[in-house]
């Protein structure tokens, strides 16, 4: 179990850093060349900033976002808690976890206020990044916080007593809009969006841009799209290109300059049960997502 003693890692960016193997947005699209810069080392710790990974669409990335973007802003110096908010479980999956022996999950969170969050804080192979497992069960929270009162404020009460430890929380939902979605966006500031760089992808953004006006308006008015994130891009065809076209233009200033590439990597750590930052440091995908790190922080969507 990780405790609030976890250690965080000191990572040299500048060693590590291959933005030239990155794809771009400004570089597809021949805009003005973006220049990330350094992230700084933080002086003190906490006030997490919560980011929920949405898109109801499934297979878009947002497990593998969730995983190696917390493990690059954790070897930034960042305290980094991962929630697997998805009935599937692949974001314990994916970093290894085995949900049959769990003692408990965010299921037992969500459904039993004297279920301590601390004692359900895992620690991951990246130092300074925990994570909370979900389970199967979680399929049935839905059904069953429909006679709580605020029933869409639970998660944000799950987390309140973390928040002055860790410096970004990262919420990985499941494929739906649902009340679970809505609980992750009520607890949340930010919304990030992985979005496929394919046309029927295109064809939910819409509808969860309506959603989450529909949060600020009811629930959370504090909730701010961070930004759109164009993942398995195929430099090879003219396709992705005008994608990332019709969304940079239907959201001017919301779409990341960092593009997620498609590579055999990824699947491969799933099976690894690791970040691709530890399985393939030096890989193309593993600089996207260091680059994505410093984007955000550049940005002010996280410290």
């Amino acid at each position: 179990m990780a405790k609030i003693y976890s250690e965080v890692s000191r990572f040299d960016a500048k060693s590590t850093n291959r933005d030239d193997e990155v794809a771009t947005t400004s570089g597809v699209l021949n805009l003005p060349t973006k220049i990330i810069p350094e992230a700084s080392e933080l002086t003190e710790h906490g006030n997490a900033i919560v980011i929920s990974v949405v898109n109801q669409k499934g297979g878009v990335g947002k497990t593998t976002t969730t995983i190696n973007l917390g493990a690059c802003l954790a070897e930034l110096g960042r305290r980094v808690l991962l929630i697997d908010f998805d009935p599937q479980h692949s974001l314990s999956v994916g970093l290894g976890i085995s949900t049959r022996k769990l003692d408990g999950s965010i299921y037992n969170l969500m459904m039993d206020e004297s279920t301590n969050i601390e004692d359900l804080l895992l620690k991951t192979s990246v130092p300074g990044m925990d994570m909370i497992p979900s389970h199967e069960d979680l399929a049935g929270a839905e059904g069953g916080l429909l006679n709580v009162i605020a029933r869409e404020k639970v998660l944000k009460r799950v987390l309140a007593p973390v928040l002055d430890f860790y410096d970004v929380i990262l919420i990985d939902c499941q494929p739906s809009l649902g009340l679970l979605t809505v609980n992750a966006l009520t607890a949340s500031q930010g919304v990030l969006v992985p979005l496929e760089c394919e046309y029927f992808a295109l064809r939910g953004v819409a509808l969860l841009d309506d959603i989450i006006g529909k949060v600020q308006k009811n629930t959370n008015p504090d909730l701010q799209l961070t930004g759109i994130l164009p993942t398995m891009f195929d430099r090879k065809t003219v396709h992705s290109r005008e994608v990332l076209e019709r969304i940079s233009q239907a959201f001017p200033e919301k779409v990341f300059d960092t593009i997620i590439s498609r590579t055999v990597r990824f699947p491969e750590t799933t099976v690894a049960g690791e970040p691709i930052t530890t399985y393939a440091s030096n890989s193309s995908g593993a600089s996207a997502y260091r680059r994505l790190a410093r984007e955000l922080i550049a940005m002010g969507g996280v410290r």
